[in-house]
Protein backbone atom coordinates (compact mmCIF):
# COMPACT_ATOMS: atom_id res chain seq x y z
CA UNK A 1 0.00 0.00 0.00
CA UNK A 2 1.28 3.09 0.62
CA UNK A 3 1.62 6.76 1.35
CA UNK A 4 4.09 8.91 2.95
CA UNK A 5 6.06 11.99 4.90
CA UNK A 6 8.64 12.08 7.56
CA UNK A 7 7.77 12.90 11.04
CA UNK A 8 11.09 14.82 11.24
CA UNK A 9 9.49 18.24 10.87
CA UNK A 10 11.12 19.79 7.69
CA UNK A 11 9.28 21.52 5.55
CA UNK A 12 9.14 20.54 2.06
CA UNK A 13 10.28 22.25 -0.89
CA UNK A 14 12.42 24.67 0.91
CA UNK A 15 16.09 25.49 -0.49
CA UNK A 16 17.98 25.18 3.27
CA UNK A 17 21.99 25.73 3.12
CA UNK A 18 24.39 23.75 0.29
CA UNK A 19 22.22 21.33 -0.40
CA UNK A 20 18.83 22.40 -2.56
CA UNK A 21 17.07 19.39 -1.82
CA UNK A 22 17.23 19.26 2.01
CA UNK A 23 13.70 20.98 2.33
CA UNK A 24 12.62 17.49 0.42
CA UNK A 25 14.33 15.15 3.64
CA UNK A 26 11.13 15.51 5.54
CA UNK A 27 8.80 13.93 3.42
CA UNK A 28 9.71 10.64 4.54
CA UNK A 29 11.99 8.24 5.96
CA UNK A 30 12.89 7.20 2.54
CA UNK A 31 13.60 10.70 1.37
CA UNK A 32 15.54 10.82 4.78
CA UNK A 33 17.39 7.99 4.34
CA UNK A 34 18.76 8.78 0.35
CA UNK A 35 22.23 8.87 0.06
CA UNK A 36 24.08 11.77 -0.57
CA UNK A 37 22.46 15.09 -1.59
CA UNK A 38 19.18 15.30 -3.25
CA UNK A 39 19.95 17.07 -6.48
CA UNK A 40 17.27 19.24 -7.84
CA UNK A 41 17.43 19.48 -11.43
CA UNK A 42 16.75 22.66 -13.50
CA UNK A 43 12.83 23.41 -14.95
CA UNK A 44 12.00 23.91 -18.21
CA UNK A 45 12.84 27.39 -19.92
CA UNK A 46 10.71 28.46 -22.49
CA UNK A 47 8.27 27.07 -25.02
CA UNK A 48 9.04 23.02 -26.41
CA UNK A 49 7.74 20.68 -29.23
CA UNK A 50 8.10 17.09 -28.58
CA UNK A 51 6.73 14.00 -29.31
CA UNK A 52 5.44 13.00 -25.98
CA UNK A 53 5.23 15.10 -22.92
CA UNK A 54 4.70 13.48 -19.54
CA UNK A 55 2.99 15.62 -16.91
CA UNK A 56 4.12 14.21 -13.35
CA UNK A 57 7.61 12.63 -12.71
CA UNK A 58 6.38 9.52 -10.18
CA UNK A 59 6.65 6.18 -10.61
CA UNK A 60 4.07 6.11 -13.45
CA UNK A 61 5.64 9.38 -15.33
CA UNK A 62 9.08 7.65 -15.08
CA UNK A 63 8.23 4.14 -16.09
CA UNK A 64 6.42 5.24 -19.03
CA UNK A 65 9.77 7.70 -20.03
CA UNK A 66 11.58 5.03 -19.79
CA UNK A 67 9.21 2.51 -21.55
CA UNK A 68 9.30 4.93 -24.31
CA UNK A 69 12.76 5.69 -24.71
CA UNK A 70 13.40 1.70 -25.01
CA UNK A 71 10.60 1.42 -27.06
CA UNK A 72 11.76 4.00 -29.77
CA UNK A 73 15.09 5.80 -28.74
CA UNK A 74 14.40 8.62 -31.41
CA UNK A 75 11.32 9.30 -29.83
CA UNK A 76 11.57 13.02 -28.23
CA UNK A 77 9.89 12.33 -24.72
CA UNK A 78 10.16 14.85 -21.48
CA UNK A 79 8.82 14.54 -18.02
CA UNK A 80 7.30 18.14 -16.48
CA UNK A 81 7.31 17.51 -12.63
CA UNK A 82 6.15 20.34 -10.05
CA UNK A 83 8.68 19.41 -7.28
CA UNK A 84 10.84 17.11 -7.74
CA UNK A 85 10.73 13.44 -8.99
CA UNK A 86 9.16 11.13 -6.73
CA UNK A 87 7.90 14.08 -4.34
CA UNK A 88 4.58 12.34 -4.09
CA UNK A 89 3.16 8.63 -3.39
CA UNK A 90 6.56 7.28 -5.56
CA UNK A 91 8.81 8.75 -2.55
CA UNK A 92 6.38 7.72 0.66
CA UNK A 93 4.80 4.85 0.12
CA UNK A 94 5.03 1.49 2.34
CA UNK A 95 7.25 0.05 -0.35
CA UNK A 96 5.13 -2.67 -1.34
CA UNK A 97 6.24 -3.23 -5.26
CA UNK A 98 3.22 -6.22 -5.05
CA UNK A 99 1.05 -8.00 -7.40
CA UNK A 100 -2.49 -6.47 -5.74
CA UNK A 101 -4.61 -4.59 -7.83
CA UNK A 102 -7.16 -2.52 -7.26
CA UNK A 103 -10.29 -4.26 -8.65
CA UNK A 104 -10.63 -7.59 -7.37
CA UNK A 105 -10.96 -10.50 -9.70
CA UNK A 106 -14.58 -10.97 -9.36
CA UNK A 107 -15.31 -7.17 -10.06
CA UNK A 108 -13.08 -7.62 -12.84
CA UNK A 109 -14.39 -11.08 -13.80
CA UNK A 110 -17.78 -9.51 -13.58
CA UNK A 111 -17.16 -6.79 -16.14
CA UNK A 112 -14.79 -8.24 -18.56
CA UNK A 113 -14.40 -11.51 -17.89
CA UNK A 114 -13.22 -14.59 -15.84
CA UNK A 115 -10.25 -14.67 -18.86
CA UNK A 116 -9.47 -11.25 -18.75
CA UNK A 117 -9.04 -11.45 -14.73
CA UNK A 118 -6.66 -14.07 -14.92
CA UNK A 119 -4.57 -12.35 -17.63
CA UNK A 120 -4.36 -8.88 -15.23
CA UNK A 121 -3.90 -11.17 -12.27
CA UNK A 122 -0.97 -12.93 -14.41
CA UNK A 123 0.57 -9.35 -15.61
CA UNK A 124 0.41 -8.15 -11.90
CA UNK A 125 2.59 -10.62 -10.93
CA UNK A 126 5.17 -10.99 -13.41
CA UNK A 127 5.20 -7.00 -12.82
CA UNK A 128 7.03 -7.79 -9.60
CA UNK A 129 9.77 -9.54 -11.50
CA UNK A 130 10.39 -6.97 -13.92
CA UNK A 131 10.53 -3.94 -11.29
CA UNK A 132 13.44 -6.04 -9.75
CA UNK A 133 14.89 -6.73 -13.44
CA UNK A 134 15.08 -2.91 -14.13
CA UNK A 135 16.19 -2.03 -11.08
CA UNK A 136 19.34 -4.63 -11.63
CA UNK A 137 19.85 -3.29 -15.37
CA UNK A 138 19.53 0.67 -14.48
CA UNK A 139 21.82 0.40 -11.31
CA UNK A 140 18.94 1.34 -8.62
CA UNK A 141 20.27 -0.23 -5.33
CA UNK A 142 16.25 0.25 -3.92
CA UNK A 143 16.02 -2.56 -1.36
CA UNK A 144 14.43 -5.17 -3.41
CA UNK A 145 13.82 -8.26 -1.09
CA UNK A 146 11.14 -10.41 -2.47
CA UNK A 147 9.76 -12.25 0.68
CA UNK A 148 6.28 -12.00 -0.15
CA UNK A 149 3.21 -10.35 1.53
CA UNK A 150 2.14 -12.58 5.11
CA UNK A 151 -1.41 -11.28 6.38
CA UNK A 152 -2.53 -12.38 9.43
CA UNK A 153 -5.89 -13.58 10.60
CA UNK A 154 -6.12 -12.33 14.43
CA UNK A 155 -9.58 -13.49 15.44
CA UNK A 156 -13.01 -15.87 14.85
CA UNK A 157 -14.08 -13.01 11.96
CA UNK A 158 -10.62 -12.54 10.26
CA UNK A 159 -10.07 -16.63 10.07
CA UNK A 160 -13.33 -16.54 8.17
CA UNK A 161 -12.74 -13.60 5.99
CA UNK A 162 -9.01 -14.48 5.30
CA UNK A 163 -10.21 -18.52 4.35
CA UNK A 164 -12.82 -16.90 1.91
CA UNK A 165 -10.26 -14.82 -0.04
CA UNK A 166 -8.32 -17.90 -0.29
CA UNK A 167 -11.84 -19.77 -1.88
CA UNK A 168 -12.46 -16.90 -4.30
CA UNK A 169 -8.63 -17.08 -5.72
CA UNK A 170 -8.99 -20.47 -6.22
CA UNK A 171 -12.03 -19.68 -8.17
CA UNK A 172 -10.54 -17.39 -9.77
CA UNK A 173 -7.57 -20.02 -11.28
CA UNK A 174 -5.15 -18.87 -8.49
CA UNK A 175 -3.26 -21.77 -6.67
CA UNK A 176 -1.62 -22.71 -4.08
CA UNK A 177 1.53 -21.47 -4.99
CA UNK A 178 -0.13 -18.19 -5.16
CA UNK A 179 -2.45 -17.54 -2.09
CA UNK A 180 -2.24 -19.80 0.75
CA UNK A 181 -3.84 -20.48 4.34
CA UNK A 182 -1.37 -21.15 6.26
CA UNK A 183 -2.32 -22.39 10.06
CA UNK A 184 -1.02 -21.05 13.09
CA UNK A 185 2.45 -22.65 13.49
CA UNK A 186 3.40 -21.92 9.87
CA UNK A 187 2.09 -18.46 10.09
CA UNK A 188 4.29 -17.40 13.00
CA UNK A 189 7.45 -19.07 11.28
CA UNK A 190 7.05 -16.17 9.65
CA UNK A 191 6.02 -13.30 11.65
CA UNK A 192 5.35 -12.98 15.56
CA UNK A 193 2.46 -11.00 16.15
CA UNK A 194 -0.25 -11.35 18.75
CA UNK A 195 -3.60 -13.26 18.84
CA UNK A 196 -2.87 -15.04 15.30
CA UNK A 197 -5.14 -17.58 14.45
CA UNK A 198 -3.73 -18.15 11.00
CA UNK A 199 -2.28 -16.52 7.83
CA UNK A 200 -2.14 -16.23 4.24
CA UNK A 201 0.66 -15.81 2.45
CA UNK A 202 1.30 -14.74 -1.02
CA UNK A 203 4.90 -14.94 -2.72
CA UNK A 204 4.06 -12.23 -5.20
CA UNK A 205 5.38 -8.95 -3.58
CA UNK A 206 8.87 -7.40 -2.35
CA UNK A 207 10.01 -4.66 0.01
CA UNK A 208 11.12 -1.83 -1.34
CA UNK A 209 12.88 1.58 -0.36
CA UNK A 210 10.55 3.54 -2.45
CA UNK A 211 12.67 7.27 -2.65
CA UNK A 212 15.37 5.21 -4.02
CA UNK A 213 13.40 3.91 -6.72
CA UNK A 214 12.09 6.99 -7.69
CA UNK A 215 15.44 9.11 -7.95
CA UNK A 216 16.90 6.15 -9.21
CA UNK A 217 14.43 5.86 -12.09
CA UNK A 218 14.36 9.91 -12.65
CA UNK A 219 18.51 9.62 -12.88
CA UNK A 220 17.95 6.34 -15.39
CA UNK A 221 15.40 8.17 -17.52
CA UNK A 222 17.84 11.15 -18.13
CA UNK A 223 20.80 8.19 -19.22
CA UNK A 224 18.56 7.54 -22.11
CA UNK A 225 18.53 11.08 -23.15
CA UNK A 226 14.76 12.03 -21.44
CA UNK A 227 14.70 15.73 -19.59
CA UNK A 228 13.61 15.79 -16.47
CA UNK A 229 12.43 19.18 -15.71
CA UNK A 230 11.84 19.41 -11.89
CA UNK A 231 10.07 22.78 -10.52
CA UNK A 232 7.41 23.26 -13.36
CA UNK A 233 4.09 23.03 -12.47
CA UNK A 234 1.73 22.11 -14.86
CA UNK A 235 -1.64 24.85 -14.77
CA UNK A 236 -3.32 22.72 -17.83
CA UNK A 237 -3.83 20.04 -20.19
CA UNK A 238 -4.85 21.16 -23.11
CA UNK A 239 -6.51 18.33 -25.43
CA UNK A 240 -5.96 18.15 -29.43
CA UNK A 241 -8.70 19.58 -31.74
CA UNK A 242 -9.09 20.63 -35.27
CA UNK A 243 -5.44 19.32 -36.11
CA UNK A 244 -3.90 21.24 -33.07
CA UNK A 245 -1.74 19.46 -31.27
CA UNK A 246 -2.28 18.65 -27.23
CA UNK A 247 -0.14 21.18 -24.79
CA UNK A 248 0.88 20.97 -21.61
CA UNK A 249 0.37 24.44 -20.13
CA UNK A 250 3.46 25.90 -17.35
CA UNK A 251 4.41 28.99 -15.97
CA UNK A 252 7.57 28.50 -17.88
CA UNK A 253 6.56 27.55 -21.34
CA UNK A 254 4.54 25.68 -23.09
CA UNK A 255 5.07 22.11 -24.34
CA UNK A 256 3.45 20.75 -27.24
CA UNK A 257 3.03 17.49 -28.25
CA UNK A 258 1.48 14.34 -30.11
CA UNK A 259 0.76 12.52 -27.21
CA UNK A 260 0.88 14.44 -23.50
CA UNK A 261 0.44 11.89 -20.90
CA UNK A 262 -1.18 12.65 -17.59
CA UNK A 263 0.46 10.99 -14.50
CA UNK A 264 -0.92 12.64 -11.41
CA UNK A 265 -2.69 10.71 -9.69
CA UNK A 266 -3.82 11.92 -6.76
CA UNK A 267 -2.78 15.54 -7.71
CA UNK A 268 -5.10 14.83 -10.82
CA UNK A 269 -8.00 16.69 -9.56
CA UNK A 270 -5.80 20.02 -9.59
CA UNK A 271 -5.86 20.04 -13.52
CA UNK A 272 -9.26 22.21 -14.97
CA UNK A 273 -12.34 19.77 -15.36
CA UNK A 274 -10.58 17.20 -13.13
CA UNK A 275 -11.46 17.74 -9.91
CA UNK A 276 -14.52 14.60 -9.62
CA UNK A 277 -12.34 12.06 -11.67
CA UNK A 278 -10.17 11.11 -8.51
CA UNK A 279 -10.86 11.03 -4.76
CA UNK A 280 -7.03 12.04 -2.86
CA UNK A 281 -7.54 10.05 0.28
CA UNK A 282 -4.68 10.15 2.97
CA UNK A 283 -2.37 7.03 4.19
CA UNK A 284 -0.67 8.24 6.85
CA UNK A 285 2.40 6.36 8.02
CA UNK A 286 5.42 6.27 11.28
CA UNK A 287 8.66 4.30 11.02
CA UNK A 288 10.60 3.28 14.17
CA UNK A 289 14.22 3.69 15.05
CA UNK A 290 16.12 0.29 13.90
CA UNK A 291 16.03 -2.54 16.09
CA UNK A 292 18.03 -4.97 17.84
CA UNK A 293 18.03 -8.97 16.72
CA UNK A 294 16.23 -9.60 19.78
CA UNK A 295 13.24 -7.85 18.47
CA UNK A 296 13.46 -9.64 15.35
CA UNK A 297 13.94 -12.80 16.92
CA UNK A 298 10.56 -12.63 18.25
CA UNK A 299 8.70 -10.42 15.47
CA UNK A 300 10.57 -12.39 12.87
CA UNK A 301 9.51 -11.63 8.91
CA UNK A 302 13.56 -13.60 8.42
CA UNK A 303 12.71 -12.73 4.41
CA UNK A 304 11.87 -9.61 5.04
CA UNK A 305 8.04 -9.96 3.94
CA UNK A 306 5.70 -7.58 4.14
CA UNK A 307 2.78 -7.86 6.33
CA UNK A 308 -0.54 -7.07 7.04
CA UNK A 309 -3.73 -8.17 8.80
CA UNK A 310 -7.34 -8.82 8.01
CA UNK A 311 -8.85 -6.25 9.50
CA UNK A 312 -11.10 -3.74 7.32
CA UNK A 313 -9.08 -0.80 7.97
CA UNK A 314 -6.42 -0.72 5.81
CA UNK A 315 -2.78 -1.46 7.62
CA UNK A 316 0.63 -2.55 6.14
CA UNK A 317 4.16 -3.03 6.93
CA UNK A 318 7.55 -3.85 6.40
CA UNK A 319 10.90 -4.40 7.93
CA UNK A 320 12.86 -2.32 6.66
CA UNK A 321 17.10 -3.12 5.01
CA UNK A 322 17.99 -1.10 7.75
CA UNK A 323 15.90 -2.98 10.54
CA UNK A 324 13.21 -0.51 11.44
CA UNK A 325 9.31 -1.14 11.17
CA UNK A 326 7.76 0.94 8.66
CA UNK A 327 4.00 1.13 9.41
CA UNK A 328 0.95 2.87 7.62
CA UNK A 329 -2.68 2.77 7.55
CA UNK A 330 -5.72 4.68 6.25
CA UNK A 331 -7.92 6.40 9.04
CA UNK A 332 -7.13 9.83 7.98
CA UNK A 333 -10.08 11.74 6.83
CA UNK A 334 -10.87 13.07 3.08
CA UNK A 335 -10.78 16.48 3.21
CA UNK A 336 -13.08 18.89 1.39
CA UNK A 337 -13.46 19.18 -2.23
CA UNK A 338 -10.67 16.85 -2.82
CA UNK A 339 -8.08 19.34 -1.25
CA UNK A 340 -4.14 18.16 -1.30
CA UNK A 341 -2.09 20.48 0.83
CA UNK A 342 1.15 19.52 2.74
CA UNK A 343 -0.11 20.11 6.10
CA UNK A 344 -2.68 17.30 5.63
CA UNK A 345 0.31 15.00 5.36
CA UNK A 346 0.48 14.94 9.28
CA UNK A 347 -2.11 13.95 11.88
CA UNK A 348 -1.12 13.46 15.08
CA UNK A 349 -4.49 11.52 16.22
CA UNK A 350 -3.75 9.12 13.23
CA UNK A 351 -0.02 8.60 13.92
CA UNK A 352 -0.70 7.86 17.80
CA UNK A 353 -3.46 5.67 16.09
CA UNK A 354 -0.74 3.98 14.05
CA UNK A 355 1.99 3.64 16.85
CA UNK A 356 -0.74 1.90 19.36
CA UNK A 357 -2.04 -0.79 16.45
CA UNK A 358 2.17 -1.55 15.62
CA UNK A 359 2.55 -2.48 19.74
CA UNK A 360 -0.99 -4.43 19.88
CA UNK A 361 0.66 -6.27 16.81
CA UNK A 362 4.71 -6.39 18.73
CA UNK A 363 4.33 -5.83 21.96
CA UNK A 364 8.08 -5.90 21.95
CA UNK A 365 7.63 -2.68 19.99
CA UNK A 366 6.27 -0.44 23.33
CA UNK A 367 9.63 1.14 24.18
CA UNK A 368 11.08 1.61 20.30
CA UNK A 369 11.14 5.01 19.50
CA UNK A 370 9.46 6.56 16.50
CA UNK A 371 11.70 8.80 14.72
CA UNK A 372 9.18 9.27 11.57
CA UNK A 373 6.08 10.79 11.27
CA UNK A 374 4.55 10.91 7.45
CA UNK A 375 1.71 10.87 5.40
CA UNK A 376 0.29 11.62 1.49
CA UNK A 377 -2.59 11.24 -0.72
CA UNK A 378 -3.42 8.29 -2.86
CA UNK A 379 -6.01 8.30 -6.03
CA UNK A 380 -9.41 6.33 -5.62
CA UNK A 381 -11.73 6.42 -8.25
CA UNK A 382 -15.42 6.17 -7.75
CA UNK A 383 -15.52 2.80 -9.05
CA UNK A 384 -12.05 1.56 -7.53
CA UNK A 385 -11.02 -0.21 -10.95
CA UNK A 386 -7.36 1.32 -11.91
CA UNK A 387 -6.81 2.45 -15.51
CA UNK A 388 -4.62 3.44 -18.59
CA UNK A 389 -5.69 4.77 -21.96
CA UNK A 390 -4.81 6.63 -24.59
CA UNK A 391 -7.98 9.14 -26.39
CA UNK A 392 -6.13 9.02 -29.94
CA UNK A 393 -8.68 11.86 -30.98
CA UNK A 394 -7.54 14.36 -28.46
CA UNK A 395 -3.95 12.91 -27.70
CA UNK A 396 -4.35 13.06 -24.51
CA UNK A 397 -3.14 9.69 -22.29
CA UNK A 398 -3.46 8.68 -18.76
CA UNK A 399 -2.91 6.41 -15.93
CA UNK A 400 -3.64 6.29 -12.54
CA UNK A 401 -6.64 5.43 -9.79
CA UNK A 402 -4.28 2.62 -7.57
CA UNK A 403 -6.08 2.96 -4.41
CA UNK A 404 -2.66 2.84 -2.84
CA UNK A 405 -1.46 -0.68 -4.94
CA UNK A 406 0.75 1.61 -7.27
CA UNK A 407 4.36 0.61 -6.42
CA UNK A 408 4.22 -2.32 -9.36
CA UNK A 409 0.98 -1.14 -11.14
CA UNK A 410 2.35 1.74 -12.41
CA UNK A 411 5.46 0.08 -14.39
CA UNK A 412 2.91 -1.67 -16.04
CA UNK A 413 0.99 1.31 -16.97
CA UNK A 414 4.24 2.54 -18.37
CA UNK A 415 5.05 -0.29 -20.31
CA UNK A 416 1.18 -0.16 -21.80
CA UNK A 417 1.34 3.45 -22.02
CA UNK A 418 4.14 2.78 -24.26
CA UNK A 419 3.21 0.41 -26.53
CA UNK A 420 -0.57 2.16 -27.01
CA UNK A 421 2.06 5.62 -28.13
CA UNK A 422 3.77 3.69 -30.48
CA UNK A 423 1.11 1.54 -32.03
CA UNK A 424 2.77 -1.98 -31.04
CA UNK A 425 -0.32 -4.66 -31.19
CA UNK A 426 0.87 -6.40 -27.39
CA UNK A 427 -0.37 -8.58 -24.90
CA UNK A 428 -0.66 -5.64 -22.59
CA UNK A 429 -3.05 -2.90 -24.30
CA UNK A 430 -5.64 -5.68 -24.64
CA UNK A 431 -5.59 -6.48 -20.60
CA UNK A 432 -9.22 -4.96 -19.07
CA UNK A 433 -8.13 -1.75 -18.03
CA UNK A 434 -7.28 -0.66 -21.16
CA UNK A 435 -9.63 2.52 -21.72
CA UNK A 436 -11.57 1.54 -18.48
CA UNK A 437 -13.21 5.00 -17.77
CA UNK A 438 -14.02 6.22 -14.96
CA UNK A 439 -17.25 7.48 -13.10
CA UNK A 440 -17.17 10.81 -12.18
CA UNK A 441 -17.46 11.36 -8.27
CA UNK A 442 -20.53 13.08 -6.68
CA UNK A 443 -20.57 16.77 -6.21
CA UNK A 444 -19.44 18.22 -3.13
CA UNK A 445 -21.01 17.92 -0.24
CA UNK A 446 -21.82 14.19 -1.39
CA UNK A 447 -18.25 13.63 -1.71
CA UNK A 448 -17.12 14.45 1.45
CA UNK A 449 -20.35 12.76 3.16
CA UNK A 450 -19.40 9.84 1.16
CA UNK A 451 -15.72 9.11 1.20
CA UNK A 452 -15.69 9.86 5.19
CA UNK A 453 -19.46 7.82 5.86
CA UNK A 454 -17.34 4.38 4.12
CA UNK A 455 -13.99 5.26 6.47
CA UNK A 456 -16.06 6.25 9.52
CA UNK A 457 -18.63 2.33 8.71
CA UNK A 458 -15.07 0.35 8.48
CA UNK A 459 -13.67 1.32 11.66
CA UNK A 460 -17.09 0.51 13.19
CA UNK A 461 -17.29 -2.72 11.03
CA UNK A 462 -13.63 -3.60 13.17
CA UNK A 463 -14.64 -2.93 16.09
CA UNK A 464 -18.00 -4.59 16.06
CA UNK A 465 -15.95 -7.58 14.44
CA UNK A 466 -13.36 -7.68 17.58
CA UNK A 467 -16.28 -7.41 20.02
CA UNK A 468 -18.78 -10.12 18.31
CA UNK A 469 -16.46 -12.24 16.85
CA UNK A 470 -18.47 -13.05 13.88
CA UNK A 471 -17.91 -11.03 10.28
CA UNK A 472 -19.61 -7.63 9.92
CA UNK A 473 -21.94 -7.15 7.30
CA UNK A 474 -21.71 -3.04 7.40
CA UNK A 475 -18.48 -3.18 5.67
CA UNK A 476 -19.60 -5.02 3.01
CA UNK A 477 -22.81 -2.65 2.59
CA UNK A 478 -20.08 0.49 2.99
CA UNK A 479 -17.75 -1.06 0.43
CA UNK A 480 -20.13 -1.65 -2.50
CA UNK A 481 -22.14 2.03 -1.48
CA UNK A 482 -18.28 3.38 -2.56
CA UNK A 483 -17.95 1.25 -5.50
CA UNK A 484 -14.81 -0.68 -3.55
CA UNK A 485 -15.62 -4.48 -4.60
Amino acid sequence: MSAADSGVGVGVGVAVGSDPGVGYRGLSLWWDTLPGPVQVRPGLRGDMDVDVAVVGAGYTGLWTARSLALADPTLRVVVLEAEVAGYGASGRNGGWCSALFAASDAKLAGEHGKDAARRMRVAMQETVDEIGRAAVEEGIDCHFAKGGTIVAARGAAQVTRAKEEVAEARRFGASESDLAWLDAGPAHDRIGVTRMSGATYTPHCAAIHPARLARGLADAVERRGVPVFEGTPVVGIRPGRGGRRPEAVTARGTVRADVVVRALEAWTPTMPRERRALAPVYSLMIATEPLDETFWKEARLPARETFSDHRHLIIYGQRTADGRIAFGGRGAPYHFGSAVRPGFDRDARVHEGLRRTLVDLFPAARDAAVTHRWGGPIGVPRDWHSSVGLDRTTGIAWAGGYVGDGVSTTNLAGRTLADLVTGRDSDLVTLPWVGHRWPRWEPEPLRWLGVNAGLLGVQLADRTEERRGRPSRLSSWMSGMLGGH
